[in-house]
């Protein structure tokens, strides 16, 4: 397999993990710093986004030591050791700030994606907006608002990340390597009807165990996966061939295609021919 390959399926196993990413916000507040504002070399089990207003500080995260300017959006990732400061004789921050979570899986997202802890190219009248928005309802008591700051956070962290490729980390290589093993492996057995086993023993695990493996970095239990991805392959197959319905069974592992068809009306909320004049309507073919 070539880097341009391998580049291509960790892209895919990242994107994976990601469908099943879960953001909850634990604190949301616009902040003016005291001069006495410091802590250094503590490890959060939380993520941190600050974005500068106004005023001058000095972080550090990892080995990385930065010194934020207004405007700037600061990720300060969970896990990672960190400090911050005031200066001396200079204005404190300004700062709009929240602490999150972002969870795939068992694992924090930002424990697996390689990005930048600066951010300065985002529009500033949209990140306060965000950000301000996102305050007032971090606020309010309903449950509407906390679906409200949850995606106001998603809105925040797309625009953040747009345009960023998609790698893991470098420390996550060879779990990243695992992963990836693995979801090759569904990708080229679709047709078939996968087991547990045949999936465990491809990854060198117990089933038992592998069964809380998979869940834990996925988001759901294998088979359900699976059956995800063969929805996914069959929808593909639906928008772009003249396969029938019955070929496209066979496809994806089924003998049956009534068994096939009942199954995807339960995933996708439509029969697969359903489906398929809805695609062409769209096209306007």
């Amino acid at each position: 397999m070539n880097r341009i390959d391998e580049r291509n399926d960790t892209h895919t196993t990242l994107q994976d993990m990601l469908l099943t990413m879960q953001v909850q916000i634990e604190e949301a507040h616009l902040t003016q710093v005291r001069s006495d504002w410091r802590d250094i070399d503590y490890c959060p089990s939380y993520n941190k986004l600050y974005f500068v207003l106004e005023g001058e500080g000095w972080l550090k995260i990892g080995d990385l030591e930065l010194y934020p300017v207004p405007g700037q959006l600061i990720l300060m990732p969970a896990h990672v050791t960190q400090s911050y400061s005031a200066l001396p004789d200079k204005q404190p921050f300004l700062k709009y700030w929240c602490h999150f979570r972002a969870v795939a899986g068992g694992s924090d997202i930002f424990q697996w994606l390689d990005v930048p802890y600066c951010y300065d190219g985002l529009p500033r009248p949209d990140v306060e907006r965000l950000f301000g928005q996102m305050v007032d309802a971090h606020r309010s008591a309903t449950f509407a608002s906390r679906l409200k700051e949850q995606s106001l956070l998603l809105h925040l962290l797309s625009d953040m990340l747009e345009g960023l490729p998609l790698q893991a980390q470098k420390g996550q290589s060879h779990e990243m390597e695992r992963l990836t093993l693995i979801q090759q492996f569904v990708d080229r057995h679709l047709h078939k009807d996968l087991t547990l086993e045949e999936m465990a023993d491809v990854a060198h695990l117990h089933p038992n165990y592998f069964s809380k493996y998979f869940k834990k970095h996925f988001g759901m239990p294998p088979l359900k996966y699976v059956s995800r991805k063969k929805m996914d392959r069959a929808k593909l197959l639906l928008k772009t061939t003249n396969q029938s319905v019955k070929e496209i069974a066979i496809a994806t592992g089924f003998e049956e295609a009534n068994y096939f068809s009942k199954t995807f009306r339960r995933e996708v909320g439509y029969s697969p021919t359903e489906y398929r004049v809805g695609v062409q309507r769209t096209k306007g073919i």
